[in-house]
């Protein structure tokens, strides 16, 4: 995931087609919108924030279920990928892979119909969790062992539009905001030895849709979209707004949002509305660019002094007032984080001078006795490069470290010292060393089974210490 964490043809809606062509061509469009450049200079920065998270996540779900051409292509939708391996650095469709619990995705489509997610039953120790995220990425549904136990089960994931009856082997049914969802299901593996033990719990991890499940006549099936390729530089300050307009027609307007809905109105927003930036009033432009500027500045100071998940990964309500700045924070250092009272995630990315952390330093990290994470199911911190956030090739391969680790020695006292350099610390040091890049880096801690003290914030982490 993530600096947390832990990556078809045209549709119709009514009589509207969303079409790729929204990006490039310029189509119809009314005169300026009425506005003065100020004002088009605060609708965009509010705009921008809040298609931020959206826009990412398309990213992810364009390559893994659209793009066949990509490494991590899954299939198309309403089917499982599954992973039985840590993440290396070769892994980049995702930032700030989580190496702990390798990965199975699958993205949705119940347009036409819901899907059924079948589960086994999953004997213990093994963790398990199937996350649900909606195109917001907010955190709409979970199954797996915190949250519907380790028997075998089957639920129902339906969109937003959807009515219908539900066969009576269905343990619940979980309703989605969006036309599309996603799911970053994770399996515990207990090294290389338990490989053909955590593929055959994923093996049964199934998607199946409804009128299948129940023996039903299908539905029509829903029309398919020409998904818009993801280009960071048509993306780029202005040209957020093709993508926005592209992804709003699957993600229906809530009755709260519906007069911020009407203020994007006025720059050109709406749902697979065709934008044409070059017939925006110069000064209205500048402002829109203004606002994009000011928007992504201010993403970006707030996530440079981001230190833990708690606040950025859940439901809609769980997330808060303030709910689109903390999704934002969440897509931006670690997208598809947990729900807290799944996990727990911290980072340590700026040393006591308030910069960014430098590989050529060397640095410790050390846990008091009777300090150490208070996590009833694991816990670890991994390494990632900046500006990447990917995972740093090393001497040693070790991407991540924490209470699995094998040989991780303590100290006479019962403390727990972890080195942090790009160097070895010495024979009688690497086997708690964890290399860093030469260059920036962060850190990502990722604590399973929180425990009260993590989730209420009682247990802090440690600082990190730089060793001259």
């Amino acid at each position: 995931m993530n600096k947390y964490s832990a990556a078809a043809s045209s549709y119709v809606v009514g009589p509207l087609v969303v079409a790729a062509a929204l990006l490039a061509t310029a189509c119809s469009m009314s005169a300026s919108p009425p506005v003065t450049a100020p004002e088009a200079r605060a609708i965009a920065k509010e705009a921008w924030l809040y298609a931020y998270a959206p826009i990412e996540s398309y990213k992810t779900m364009y390559n893994q279920a659209v793009n066949e051409d990509f490494p991590g292509y899954v299939g198309g939708f309403n089917r499982f990928r599954h992973y039985a391996r840590m993440s290396a650095p070769a892994d980049t469709d995702i930032v700030t892979p989580n190496n702990d619990t390798p990965y199975s995705w699958a993205w949705l489509d119940p347009r036409a119909e819901p899907i059924v997610l079948s589960v086994p039953a999953v004997p213990a120790p093994r963790y398990y969790v199937n996350q649900w995220f909606d195109m917001y990425t907010h955190n709409f549904a979970y199954t797996g062992v915190r949250a519907t136990g380790r028997e075998a089960g089957n639920y129902l994931i339906a969109g937003p539009g959807w009515k219908g009856g539900v066969p009576k082997d269905i343990a619940k049914v979980f309703r989605a905001e969006t036309d599309f969802v996603g799911t970053l299901t994770r399996t515990q593996l207990d090294g290389a030895d338990d490989i053909a033990a955590i593929q055959a719990v994923q093996a049964q991890y199934k998607l199946t849709p409804l009128s299948q499940f129940a023996g039903t006549p299908a539905p029509k099936p829903a029309e398919a979209v020409d998904w818009p390729p993801p280009d960071d530089q048509k993306m780029a300050g202005i040209g957020f707004i093709p993508y926005l307009n592209a992804l709003l027609p699957f993600m229906p307007t809530v009755a709260s949002e519906k007069e911020m809905m009407a203020r994007f109105a006025q720059i050109g927003i709406g749902p697979g509305k065709p934008f044409d930036a070059s017939k925006l009033d110069p000064a209205v432009r500048a402002g829109i660019e203004e606002g994009v500027a000011e928007a992504e500045k201010e993403l970006k100071d707030k996530a440079l002094v981001s230190t833990s998940s708690k606040e950025l990964f859940g439901s809609r309500q769980e997330l808060g007032k303030d709910y689109i700045m903390q999704r934002d924070l969440g897509a931006m250092l670690g997208i598809y984080g947990n729900t807290k009272t799944e996990a727990v995630y911290g980072a340590w990315q700026t040393g006591p001078d308030g910069k960014p952390l430098d590989g050529t330093k060397r640095w410790v990290l050390r846990f008091p006795a009777g300090q150490l994470p208070p996590a009833s199911l694991f816990w670890s911190i991994t390494m990632y490069n900046l500006p990447q956030r990917l995972l740093v090739e090393n001497p040693i391969k070790r991407y991540s470290i924490g209470d699995r680790t094998p040989d991780l020695k303590k100290g006479d006292d019962g403390s727990l010292e972890i080195y942090l350099q790009s160097d070895s610390p010495g024979p009688d040091k690497e086997s708690n060393w964890l290399p860093t890049p030469q260059g920036p880096f962060f850190l990502v801690s990722r604590m399973y089974g929180p425990e009260q003290p993590l989730i209420d914030g009682t247990w802090k982490e440690p600082p990190l210490v730089e060793v001259k």
